[in-house]
């Protein structure tokens, strides 16, 4: 096991973290495709943040399988969609830690292995598919329990992970460190931004940093763009997320409704389905910054963040950030599409 990835580190309450990513993650000023949308555009790249191509997703996962290991787990299971990011790095980080990881996927199974889905084999998690397209469905957790006592017969001591669940705040706890590491390299860079637009699924990335940076003083108000759920139902899902990460890291700060805005207008097509207006922000990142966004998660924020600019909701000449959250292996799974929308 990698003595990198097995130090942990105390922290408030009692929580605990592993050092398996590369933090602190690059804050990278984006000028020429700042000066084409008329803002002083950051973009912070935690799709640089390490093992198994990177993401958000491996600052919460320092956090969970920390609480893995300490309760004596051998095993990881989680359910998402067939192409999950979340998926992915689960499986990469049990595999640097050298547990077993079973993945509950929605979908047939007859869809073509390729990106994400593609890694999650080569990391060696064992792979099963679900009909249940709702990740909030009772269903999906009487699935998790039945793949749980499969593991259990073999001898496993399988921990569930479930983040539409209880694993929840634990992930949002953890982006209240990302939040801290940002208002440092905000400092740093001498920048105030007004706002830091980011993609939103599970909300729990966003819930982390609404709640630290709210904490921190900051003026800049956290923007979701919805690629998955509708606002009546993300929006209290963040809050109350939000209140379960900071009873964890013994934070007093509260979170509300009115601290942070969320826009579920760019969903497009289908959760997990490219929309124009994601494919013309992916080449606008591409071709002014050689920034790498996917067409289903940060290429719908960018979408966001580009229409409010065009829309004048954001002052021109205003600072603001984003959030780069990974997501890489889906741009190869709409590889066809993508390179018509580039003609």
């Amino acid at each position: 096991m990698n003595a990198s990835a097995t130090l942990a580190t105390a922290l408030p309450a009692g929580l605990k973290r592993l050092t398996m990513a590369a933090f602190p993650t690059p804050l990278e000023a984006a000028h020429r495709l700042g000066e084409a949308l008329g803002l002083g555009l950051y973009v912070k790249r935690e799709d640089c943040s390490g093992y198994g191509l990177g993401g958000n997703k491996l600052r919460k996962l320092d956090f969970i399988m920390a609480d893995v290991l300490a309760k004596g787990h051998d095993a990881v299971i989680t359910t998402a969609g067939a192409q999950s990011n979340f998926c992915r790095a689960l499986a990469a980080a049990s595999a640097k830690l050298g547990l077993a990881c079973g993945l509950l996927l929605r979908g047939s199974g007859a869809d073509a292995v390729q990106g994400n889905l593609l890694l999650d084999q080569v990391f060696g998690a064992t792979v099963r598919f679900t009909d249940v397209t709702d990740p909030w469905d009772p269903r999906v957790k009487t699935e998790l329990t039945a793949l749980a006592e499969v593991l259990r017969a073999q001898g496993r001591n399988p921990a569930v992970v479930h983040l539409p669940g209880a694993t929840a705040s634990l992930a949002a706890a953890a982006w209240v460190t990302g939040a801290e590491e940002l208002d440092a390299q905000w400092r740093a860079a001498g920048i105030d931004p007004a706002a830091l637009y980011v993609a939103v699924g599970s909300g729990l990335t966003m819930a982390g940093l609404a709640l630290g940076l709210k904490r921190a003083g900051r003026r800049c108000r956290v923007v979701g763009i919805s690629v998955q759920q509708p606002r009546e139902r993300i929006v209290p899902w963040i809050v109350e997320t939000a209140a379960g990460a900071a009873r964890l890291a013994g934070i007093e700060t509260v979170l509300t409704a009115g601290d942070f805005d969320l826009d579920d207008s760019h969903r497009g097509p289908a959760y997990g389905v490219p929309s124009d207006a994601s494919l013309e922000a992916l080449a606008m990142a591409g071709r002014h910054e050689g920034l790498i966004l996917d067409p289903v998660y940060t290429g719908k924020a960018m979408a966001g963040l580009i229409a409010h600019a065009r829309a004048g909701a954001i002052a021109r000449g205003e600072t603001v950030a984003f959030l780069h959250s990974g997501g890489t292996p889906g741009l190869f799974v709409h590889s066809d599409l993508v390179a018509r929308s580039m003609t």
